[in-house]
């Protein structure tokens, strides 16, 4: 017999208090692929309990990787590497199983991996990292939804990506580390995710350089053996989702462990919106008015606003004085969001890759369900500022990327309650 579980929240408290940031779910992610290359045990501190996370454990240790978690930490002995092969239900659960494929393509010199899965917010192809890897010398067959490559050896290569793509630019990095030669990547991802990417590969003594910029440069070293511990950066989309739930909830919440450079782009606008802001090292103080306005938004690449965030601050201009455009530029069908939001009231119209959202006083509480992980974040962040209680189904997306989200929350005031049924 299966069961059901599904979130409860009932609106009309300002959230206060403090918080504490996990670790970032997009950086641990390449980290736990990165460790792969190495010959030596590695240590990753401040690793957050997420079903994604325990998905990539499972796929190392389906490739005979030996892999201890407690707490939050995880001790990774990759020296025990066995198999290439990454077993179809692990990579259907979660779009970041691909990130294998770099590493052992680098390390051992070929790789077979289902096309992976994830949340269907729209096209992710895979085009780009096999474009990378075909470069440096891969010999790639991606027929039948499987993806096997091989390589005698990778050789350093001059690559421009058509799109500044993470994924890619992470999968070209790894690949390259153990390349014969200088690999160049242009037009790279700049977010922080893959300086933190390239610090962890070169405290395992790899020559990477430029990451955060267009282009990177990645001289090629015979191993990696250094045994080193290192500890994951802030999740900047949990630290953006807790400022919008002081901010929606006309509350203040000191928000510690964050790095405030990260989330620039949502801190200006929600300063715009007339939400107060203090920074102060390594922490935000969330301070909102009783009425905010409206602003628009274009979603990019890092250092512009995250796509990430883009659900969480249309739930938020739903409630402000005026009507604000949202213009999502990185997924084509990240607005499936939309229909729930209007469940509980909203006016949203949506034309094309934008949405027009026209402020209303209050929305009321009914059954919503998420469809994917910052869907489902916005729809918490609804229901905290809705009249009654929202009933939020497929809490399942919300696990993948939000440690203990409702009991976080309820340290802050919010009447949040997980059931089963």
């Amino acid at each position: 017999m299966s069961w059901v579980e599904r979130l409860l929240v009932t609106g009309g408290t300002r959230l206060r208090g403090s918080i504490a940031i996990s670790g970032a779910k997009n950086a641990i992610l390449p980290l736990l692929a990165g460790s792969l290359l190495s010959e030596r045990p590695v240590v990753l501190e401040g690793v957050p309990s997420l079903i994604d996370v325990k998905t990539m454990k499972d796929a190392l240790e389906s490739l005979g990787v030996k892999v201890n978690w407690t707490g939050d930490t995880m001790q990774i002995d990759p020296s025990s590497l066995r198999s290439l092969e990454v077993p179809p239900t692990l990579a259907r659960r979660m779009r970041a199983s691909n990130l294998v494929m770099g590493p052992l393509l680098g390390r051992c010199g070929r790789f077979k991996v289902s096309y992976p899965g994830g949340c269907t917010i729209g096209s992710r192809p895979m085009d780009l990292h096999l474009k990378g890897l075909r470069a440096c010398g891969a010999v790639i067959d991606d027929d039948h939804g499987c993806i096997t490559a091989e390589a005698a050896g990778l050789q350093g290569a001059d690559i421009h990506l058509d799109f500044p793509s993470v994924g890619a630019t992470e999968n070209i990095m790894m690949a390259a580390t153990l390349a014969r030669g200088t690999t160049i990547i242009r037009n790279a991802a700049r977010e922080p995710e893959i300086v933190e990417l390239q610090n962890f590969l070169n405290k395992l003594g790899a020559r990477i350089r430029g990451a955060g910029m267009d282009t990177i440069r990645i001289d090629g070293v015979k191993k990696l053996n250094q045994e080193i511990a290192h500890r994951v950066i802030p999740d900047r989309i949990e630290t953006g989702t807790f400022m919008v739930a002081a901010a929606i909830t006309r509350g203040e919440v000191l928000i510690n462990n964050v790095i405030p450079e990260h989330v620039e782009a949502v801190t200006a606008k929600l300063r715009e919106a007339g939400v107060s802001i203090k920074e102060e090292d390594d922490r935000i103080i969330v301070t909102a008015p009783s009425n905010w306005k409206a602003v628009d938004i274009r979603t990019m690449p890092f250092p512009g606003f995250p796509t990430d965030m883009q659900p969480q601050m249309m739930v938020f201009l739903a409630l402000a004085q005026g009507t604000s455009i949202i213009t999502e530029n990185i997924f084509e069908n990240r607005f499936r969001h939309v229909g729930e939001l209007r469940r509980m009231g909203s006016q949203i119209r949506l034309e094309g890759r934008s949405a027009v959202i026209t402020g209303i006083k209050d929305l009321t509480g009914t059954v919503v369900e998420a469809t994917d992980l910052r869907a489902g974040a916005a729809l918490v962040l609804g229901g905290l500022a809705a009249e009654n209680t929202t009933i939020i189904e497929g809490v399942q997306h919300l696990d993948r990327g939000y440690e203990n989200l409702e009991s976080r929350l309820k340290m802050l005031g919010a009447q949040v309650s997980r059931e089963i049924i």
